[in-house]
């Protein structure tokens, strides 16, 4: 059964006019931000957790790191960038909301970034950066998730790519795909991990760690 965009856009929470005008942004400029169905189940989802600590890997324009702290005004987000004009745009926009003082922005590569940068431990971390990184992004961060924490990670789906064969592919986004698809295998049998995939918005995948 399909839904209606209409019906599920009103489901959809109104956002304020900072929210609005990155969004603008977004789409004008041809920056990924997540989409709103999407945001609006992860954060009903990080609702539930309640996290104190939450670490995401890929700003972008700082549009979800916003998203989630508005959500949990009482958690501490830490987000890592590696493009520095998307840092300065994140950094622009974060300043002008009323969560400033809950986001800290991290300039660098997350595959570089040393241990000694970030706290010790988070109770979730949302992965949404280089897609065909997954793997090296999972491995090098659930170690700081403890028992009962959660790891997000976002755009599965790949715009419909995921659901193809490798041969259907566009070649130069194989390698990417590959990874992902290695990436779900692992982690949907990771006896260390409760991993479901929700299909909503470019495809959620919730690993909560035993």
């Amino acid at each position: 059964m399909e839904f209606s965009d209409a019906y599920i856009e009103s489901f959809i929470h109104p956002r304020n006019d900072l929210l609005i005008e990155m969004e603008s942004y977004a789409k004008e400029h041809h920056v990924p931000i997540m989409q709103l169905p999407a945001i609006d189940v992860l954060n009903q989802i990080l609702r539930i957790q309640n996290p104190s600590k939450i670490l995401e890997i890929g700003t972008a324009i700082g549009y979800s790191a916003i998203r989630m702290a508005l959500t949990l005004p009482k958690s501490e987000i830490v987000t890592i960038e590696r493009d520095a004009e998307r840092v300065v745009l994140a950094r622009n926009f974060i300043a002008r909301s009323e969560v400033a003082n809950q986001i800290t922005v991290i300039e660098g590569d997350a595959l570089e970034v040393e241990d000694n940068q970030l706290d010790s431990t988070f109770d979730a971390v949302f992965i949404d950066a280089a897609k065909g990184q997954y793997m090296r992004f999972f491995e090098k961060y659930s170690p700081l998730v403890p028992s009962g924490g959660i790891l997000y990670i976002d755009n599965m789906y790949m715009h419909g790519l995921s659901d193809l064969s490798l041969e259907e592919v566009p070649r130069r986004k194989r390698t990417m795909i590959r990874n992902l698809k290695n990436f779900s295998d692992w982690i949907m049998s990771h006896d260390q991990y409760d991993s479901t995939f929700l299909p909503v918005g470019d495809g959620l995948l919730i690993c909560k760690k035993r």
